[in-house]
């Protein structure tokens, strides 16, 4: 007998029978690759049109209350026992640690792992966790789950696993690159985000996690989304790097009518900056996760819309139809605009979504919430399309997510972008050369980028420049910035109800080339 991989080989067969032995075992070794276990975003998929074709089912928490009650400085107590951290005996270059339930995360997440031939659920034990001064009964812990997950991966040093990813709370996640801190956050999916009605928030219930090889570059994890009014399978591709990527893939399954469907949609902060200065001192000139939301059109128009802090909620539109791209983006690198030592605004990411294919027409939205400071989201930028199938028909919407830190990147060369938008009161400068304000409101905006520096400073640059009903222009004018090697445009209006919104826009051109990116603003009410 000779063993030649798993088929068993006789020897001493004649070679006819022998021919028939090797095509018995082809057959077998093809049924049996054929029959090889795979686990894939179809298997969840067919979770989630199932719930999709049934009533929703709350979760039901079983945290008691000493848990439930805790504050946010309580609940930090709750650490992870890093030397149990999951994989950490295997030669897999990523690690998997849990959140404890708590808190307002009260309900527990199904977590399992995906291997080659296999799929089962990781046990929650108390053993996992410390619990610092934090009361809590031994026996009723015993009974808890894990609220959500952290990915460590070898990211900034050689002999430390960095934290990469953190998937925790209702379908929310954040990822970051080399060198960068937690900031803005990604979704799975928003429903009805600031209708009168309510917004209601999908959760992620089960999540499964691919065992990594030891040479993986990336990690996949799937997800169920379950929500009153939709479920969905989700399949995300997270390879960390100096721009850490995500590639999403997703089916969504309504089970009623929604108002606002919101696809890849995007969370942030902004609480005051150069375009909206803090009403009250701070040695910090601009505290905010993203300065504004970046579109990529479809027919190739690039638009940026500086973040607002309103007083009262702010929705704007933009139709696009089949986006390239859109995000939340941090412009704006240097320490001294944001003069934070402990959180680092200099360091959070940008979130730049790109989509897979056509997503057809829709618009992206972005809702801008008042806040009085900064431990509130408060800004929101997603896709909505602009119909939706019956309830129970699949949608598909897979996109590319970057965390990145080169926001110039993300232009092609020959498009100049807003490096700055700069708010001032309006003024004149009289005959004495003393400034005198003139009741006007005024934005300094520079236009920078790598086409546009090559231009002579001579070069005929005329800015375009429009204002909405509320406002009326008084100045746009345009020259050479020698220190951006760009040009810096100066609008000056008046707004004629501050009760109302203002809306300008503006580019600048040379000839009937257009240079720059769209400056879309909207001047909150009340200001």
């Amino acid at each position: 007998m000779h063993h030649e991989g798993d088929v068993l080989i006789d020897m001493n067969v004649k070679p006819q029978r022998m021919k028939l032995r090797w095509l018995s075992a082809a057959v077998f070794l093809s049924v049996y690759a054929s029959s090889a276990w795979a686990f894939g975003i179809d298997d969840v998929a067919k979770q989630a049109k199932a719930l999709a074709g049934k009533s929703f089912e709350a979760p039901k928490s079983n945290l008691p209350s000493q848990l439930r009650d805790l504050k946010y400085a309580d609940y930090q107590q709750i650490q992870f026992n890093h030397d149990k951290a999951y994989w950490h005996k295997l030669k897999t270059p990523f690690r998997i640690e849990f959140y404890h339930q708590g808190m307002y995360f009260e309900n527990a997440v199904q977590l399992n792992e995906v291997t080659a031939n296999s799929v089962h659920e990781i046990k929650y034990s108390p053993d996992y966790f410390t619990f610092g001064n934090v009361p809590h009964d031994p026996e009723t812990v015993k009974n808890l789950g894990f609220a959500g997950f952290k990915v460590l991966y070898t990211l900034n040093a050689k002999d430390k696993k960095d934290e990469i990813a953190s998937f925790l709370g209702a379908s929310y996640f954040r990822v970051i690159g080399a060198g960068q801190v937690y900031g803005l956050s990604a979704r799975g999916l928003a429903i009805d985000t600031a209708l009168p009605s309510g917004e209601e928030f999908p959760r992620f219930k089960s999540f499964w996690i691919e065992r990594p090889k030891p040479q993986d570059k990336h990690l996949v994890i799937y997800a169920l989304l379950d929500s009153p009014r939709a479920a969905g399978a989700y399949r995300f591709l997270l390879t960390p790097g100096k721009d850490s990527v995500v590639d999403v893939q997703s089916k969504v399954y309504l089970r009623d009518k929604v108002g606002k469907l919101g696809i890849a949609p995007l969370t942030s902060m902004y609480l005051f900056g150069a375009n909206q200065p803090s009403k009250v001192p701070n040695f910090r000139q601009e505290l905010h996760d993203s300065s504004g939301l970046s579109i990529h059109a479809g027919n190739g128009e690039w638009i940026w819309r500086p973040l607002n802090n309103p007083r009262h909620l702010g929705i704007s539109t933009f139709s696009v139809e089949n986006p390239r791209g859109f995000g939340l983006l941090q412009r704006g690198r240097d320490f001294s605009q944001y003069q934070d030592l402990d959180d680092r605004y200099d360091l959070r990411p940008s979130g730049w979504i790109e989509p897979k294919g056509d997503w057809g027409k829709g618009r992206i939205e972005l809702v801008e919430i008042p806040t009085a400071d900064e431990t509130n989201d408060n800004i929101v930028a997603f896709w909505t399309p602009d119909s939706l199938p019956e309830p129970g028909k699949v949608m598909n919407f897979d996109y590319r997510l970057h965390f990145t830190r080169d926001e110039n990147l993300l232009h092609s060369a020959d498009t100049a972008w807003v490096k700055s938008s700069l708010r001032s009161t309006g003024d004149v400068k009289q005959s004495n050369l003393v400034r005198q304000p003139d009741g006007t409101i005024a934005f300094i905006v520079d236009f920078t980028g790598t086409g546009m520096s090559k231009l002579p400073e001579n070069t005929p640059v005329a800015p375009q420049v429009s204002i909405g009903n509320n406002g009326e222009l008084v100045e746009n004018s345009v020259r050479y910035n020698p220190v951006t090697k760009g040009w810096r445009l100066v609008v000056r209006f008046r707004v004629k109800d501050v009760k109302q919104p203002t809306e300008l826009r503006a580019a600048l051109v040379n000839g009937d080339k257009t240079l720059t990116e769209t400056w879309s603003y909207q001047l909150p009410a009340n200001e």
